[in-house]
């Protein structure tokens, strides 16, 4: 199956890609990016450390790598309405935290809505452009949440 796009082409503003390194513990990243979020108006219905399972059902020895499922439940339920129900396949907007060595903390994120329109679960709309544009906002603002160290 031949994708519609060249994905070499593809930048990661296309994406809504975003990296930011934390210097601190693990635990403490996630606590930061947790509450980021929070202030940003996203709630977290789904948390899990896949380093946790991996390394005890694979032996993988894997360093902490954590997924916090962000949600704001008002863009969800429009994501969902103008989608006609697609996009709840990528729910819920994943951002993950991986610790790069001991004290300093990868947190990585893409825009499940920009991803979304362009795999084709979202209509090329403007009403998609506006839920794509008020998501990055919010996402802008915790990514600023998270240079706001306490």
């Amino acid at each position: 199956m031949a994708l519609p796009f060249d994905p070499a082409e593809l930048t990661s503003g296309d994406i809504g890609e975003k990296r930011a390194t934390l210097e601190m513990d693990h635990e403490a990243a996630i606590e930061h990016v947790r509450e980021a979020f929070e202030a940003a108006g996203f709630g977290f219905p789904a948390e899990f450390a896949p380093s946790d399972l991996l390394n005890e059902k694979v032996d993988a020895d894997r360093d902490p790598y954590y997924f916090l499922g962000a949600c704001n439940p008002a863009m969800a339920d429009r994501a969902l309405d103008a989608s006609d129900g697609r996009i709840g396949g990528l729910f819920p907007c994943g951002v993950v935290v991986w610790q790069e060595e001991p004290g300093v903390q990868t947190v990585y994120h893409v825009s499940i809505m920009r991803i979304a329109r362009l795999n084709g679960m979202a209509p090329d709309s403007d009403e998609w452009a506006d839920i794509v544009a008020e998501t990055g906002q919010m996402v802008d603002e915790a990514w600023a949440n998270l240079d706001a160290r306490p």
